[in-house]
């Protein structure tokens, strides 16, 4: 699977650590930065990510940052995105079973809790469970189409 994957400084470290597992995995991680620990303003590496997956570029995303809080918000401002805040490995699973989250975002202390491999494998391979699910996408999808502005 090809992979836009983003973080500012507070996620770099763990960024990078889920580049390299991703690899393991085989599958095509691209990065667009940051690429280095230095201050830097989130919502420039979200919004790359954002556009590259609503974009049909990659097919899924994943942001790092302090609390994963920012990127969310900021990601969710490009349409066609539906990005999701995991903490656990339910709410990667729902994210994805759900709501079809294209891009995953993660605070940057998760990786503490020891379980950030499994998490990624279980949002990377969960499918979206259609159903009743499908018809409560499409009215997040009718949202965005209400509120976005044609150019």
């Amino acid at each position: 699977m090809k992979i836009a994957i983003g973080s500012d400084h507070a996620g770099w470290e763990l960024k990078e650590k889920i580049k390299a597992y991703l690899e393991e995995l085989g599958h095509q991680p691209r990065d667009f930065g940051t690429d280095s620990p230095d201050s830097c303003d989130y919502p420039d590496f979200a919004l790359a990510v954002a556009e590259a997956v609503a974009g049909g570029e990659e097919e899924r995303g994943i942001l790092v940052c302090s609390t994963g809080i920012g990127m969310a918000i900021s990601a969710n401002k490009v349409p066609g995105i539906r990005a999701a805040l995991c903490r656990d490995e339910e709410t990667a699973r729902l994210s994805r079973e759900h709501n079809d989250a294209n891009v995953l975002t993660l605070n940057s202390s998760i990786a503490v809790s020891g379980n950030i491999r499994n998490l990624l494998r279980i949002w990377l391979n969960t499918g979206f469970a259609g159903g009743r699910h499908a018809r409560r996408v499409g009215k997040m999808k009718e949202i965005e189409k209400k509120y976005s502005i044609s150019t």
